[in-house]
């Protein structure tokens, strides 16, 4: 059984509140989980130190028996100094893909046709 240490959202319409749970990976997001070691309120200010409720004795122990927390989470306990998270780079992420390219080409050698005077 593969662990995560994911959220797992709550609270109404347009008024998000997550529970941070250590579940299955299999069950759904807001389904069964094993055990809550953890709250975010995203509402809060991003300095309130209600904003992230994390036990964080229990989640090292579900983390030395195998559990993996997702980005997010991973992000929090970097925050909080039990995790080191590290950055991802990807720097192509930019650069448009294949057909876009080949429309940037075209349209570039279309305008060089046009602006070239014919005499």
């Amino acid at each position: 059984m593969s662990l995560k240490i994911r959220l797992a959202r709550g609270g109404a319409k347009k008024r998000p509140f997550y529970s941070i749970v250590v579940a299955d990976s299999r069950s759904p997001r807001d389904g069964r989980f094993i055990e809550k070691v953890g709250t975010y309120n995203p509402i809060l200010k991003s300095d309130d130190p209600n904003r992230v409720l994390l036990k964080l004795d229990r989640i090292q122990d579900w983390m030395k028996k195998g559990a993996l927390p997702t980005d997010r989470v991973a992000r929090f306990l970097d925050q909080a100094g039990v995790m080191k998270r590290e950055t991802r780079s990807n720097p192509n992420k930019a650069q448009p893909g294949k057909k876009m390219a080949e429309r940037a080409e075209s349209r570039a050698a279309a305008s060089t046709t046009e602006a070239a005077p014919e005499a």
